[in-house]
C-alpha cells in the first residue's frame, strides 16, 4: 500500500472482521501505555492494594473516552479515529502530589481521593482552554513544550530504574536476576523495533512484556496469586475515595492540563492529515475545539471513575499509516474492547502482577523516549541565544530541584512543596524567561559565536573532569 492510499476513508464502514483486526492493532499499540500510569503512580505511592482496581478503570475509561473522541457526544470529540488513554504526563505531577499528600499524614483512600480531586479541577482547566487556545500559544510556545516535555521523560527515568531494581522497599536491591529481566524485555523490544515486520514493530513493548512475563515464569518470580481473588465482573464505584484538594498539589497538575492541550492540536493535527481531511479551515477548527474539549471532558469523568487523566494518543496516528484505515467507525471497536476488559477485575490483577523489573525495563525505556521527543522539538527550532538561555536554565534549574530538593528548605512550605516538581520549576522558568527577555534575531556572526563558546564550555568541563 502507498503511504498516501486510504482503503478506509473517514466516514466509511469497514466490513465486521476487517473493523475487529483494525481495532486490535490500535488496541495493542496503546495497551501498555494505558496501564503502564496506573501501575507506576500506585508503585511509587506504596498503594499496590488499590491497583487492580484502578486498572481495570483505567481501561474502562479509556474505552469510553475513545467512544466519545472518535463519535463525539453533541460538542465533545473531534470526529477522528484517535484513541485516548491515561497520560504519561501526569505521573510525575501525580506522584509528587501524592507524596505532599502523604507528608500531610493522609491515608491510602485520602491519598487516591487528593488526586482525582486535584484531576477533577484540572481538567475544568483544560475545558476552559479549549476556546482560547489561540492565546494560549503565545505563553505556551513550542520551546517551553520541549522543555516540559523533556523534563517529563528525564524526571520519570528514576522511577523506571528504581523497578528494575525491585521496585521501593525491595529485599535486595540490584539482584541480578532482575537486571537479567530487564535485559531481556529491553533486548526483545529493540529485536522487534529493527524488525521489517510491521507489527512487530507497532506491538514490540507489548511483546516485550510477553517475553518478560515468560522468563519470569520460568525463574519462579511471576505471582499470579491475586488473579484467583479478583472478581469476575465488577461495575465501576464513582468517587469511591472521595474526594480532596491540596492547592501545592494541584499547581503542577494544572500546569500538565494546559501542556497537554497543545500536544492534544498536535495529535489531532496529525490524525486530521494522516485521514486525509482539512488541517484548516472552519471544519479544522471545529474538530481542534471538540477534541480539546473531549479532552478535559474525559478527564473529568476519568476523575469521577477513580482513574487518572485521559489525553489522546499519538502512536495511533501511525496505525493509520500502517493499515490505511481511516474509518471513524474503528473507535467503536476499539473502545468496545477497552470497556469490555476494563469491566474485568481479573484483568488489572494480572497486569499487576507482571514483575516490577520487568515493567520497569520496558517503561524506562518509554521515558527515555519521551524525554528525547521533547528535545525532538527543542531541535526543531531556530536556537537564538534567548531560547539556548531560555533551555539551558529551564533544564538546570529543573533537574535541580529534582535532584537536589535541599535547595529549596530555606522558602515557605507552600512554595518549597510546589517549587519540588522539576516541571513546574523548569515550565514556569521558562514562560516567565519567555515573556521577560528580548527578543531580537542573531546575526550569522552572533550564532558563530555562540557555537564557538559552546564548544569552548565543553572543552573546558571535559578538563576540568
Amino acid at each position: 500500500m502507498h503511504d498516501n492510499e486510504l482503503i478506509f476513508r473517514h466516514g466509511d464502514r469497514p466490513p465486521f472482521h476487517t473493523a475487529f483486526l483494525v481495532a486490535f492493532q490500535h488496541v495493542l499499540a496503546c495497551f501498555v501505555a494505558i496501564i503502564a500510569p496506573t501501575i507506576i503512580v500506585t508503585g511509587a505511592l506504596g498503594l499496590q492494594s488499590e491497583a487492580p482496581f484502578l486498572i481495570s478503570l483505567a481501561l474502562l475509561v479509556s474505552g469510553i473516552s475513545t467512544l466519545i473522541q472518535t463519535q463525539r457526544l453533541g460538542p465533545l470529540g473531534s470526529g477522528l479515529l484517535c484513541v485516548q488513554g491515561t497520560s504519561f504526563s501526569f505521573v510525575a505531577a501525580l506522584i509528587s502530589a501524592g507524596l505532599i499528600a502523604r507528608e500531610r499524614g493522609a491515608s491510602d483512600h485520602e491519598v487516591l481521593g487528593v488526586l482525582f480531586g486535584i484531576c477533577i479541577a484540572g481538567s475544568l482547566i483544560e475545558m476552559a482552554l479549549g476556546s482560547v487556545l489561540h492565546h494560549l500559544k503565545r505563553v505556551i510556545t513550542p520551546t517551553v513544550t520541549g522543555v516540559v516535555v523533556t523534563l517529563i521523560g528525564l524526571s520519570l527515568i528514576s522511577v523506571g530504574v528504581t523497578d528494575i531494581a525491585g521496585g521501593h522497599g525491595a529485599d535486595n536491591p540490584g539482584d541480578p536476576m532482575n537486571l537479567l529481566l530487564a535485559v531481556i524485555v529491553i533486548g526483545v523490544v529493540l529485536t522487534c523495533q529493527l524488525s521489517r515486520h510491521p507489527m512487530l514493530r507497532v506491538g514490540s513493548v507489548f511483546v516485550g512484556l510477553l517475553a518478560g512475563c515468560v522468563a519470569a515464569a520460568l525463574m519462579g518470580r511471576l505471582d499470579l496469586s491475586g488473579v484467583a481473588q479478583a472478581p469476575l465482573f465488577q461495575f465501576p464505584q464513582p468517587l469511591r475515595y472521595g474526594l480532596g484538594f491540596d492547592i501545592a498539589a494541584f499547581i503542577p497538575v494544572a500546569f500538565i492540563f494546559a501542556i497537554t492541550a497543545i500536544e492534544t492540536v498536535g495529535d489531532l493535527t496529525g490524525s486530521s492529515r494522516a485521514s486525509h481531511l482539512p488541517t484548516s479551515g472552519p471544519e479544522y477548527q471545529k474538530r481542534i475545539r471538540g477534541g480539546v474539549l473531549g479532552d478535559g471532558f474525559n478527564s473529568l469523568i476519568a476523575g469521577v471513575l477513580n482513574t487518572f487523566p485521559n489525553t489522546t494518543f499519538s502512536q495511533n496516528t501511525g496505525i493509520i499509516h500502517l493499515t490505511g484505515v481511516a474509518s471513524r467507525h474503528i473507535g467503536l471497536f476499539v473502545g468496545g474492547i477497552l470497556v469490555i476488559l476494563g469491566l474485568i477485575p481479573a484483568m488489572g490483577a494480572v497486569l499487576q502482577s507482571i514483575p516490577q523489573p520487568v515493567l520497569g525495563a520496558a517503561t524506562t525505556l518509554m521515558f527515555g523516549l519521551i524525554a528525547v521527543s521533547g528535545i525532538r522539538m527543542l531541535a526543531e527550532q531556530r536556537m537564538t541565544r534567548k531560547r539556548v538561555m531560555i533551555i539551558a536554565l529551564s533544564l538546570g534549574a529543573g533537574l535541580g530541584v529534582e535532584l537536589v530538593p535541599q535547595v529549596l528548605f530555606g522558602l515557605p512550605e507552600l512554595v518549597q512543596s510546589v517549587l519540588s516538581s522539576s516541571i513546574t520549576t523548569g515550565g514556569l522558568l521558562a514562560i516567565l524567561m519567555h515573556l521577560v527577555l528580548p527578543e531580537h534575531q542573531d546575526t550569522e556572526e552572533d550564532q558563530a559565536m555562540a557555537e564557538d563558546q559552546a564548544h569552548a564550555a565543553t572543552r573546558q568541563a571535559t578538563d576540568t573532569q
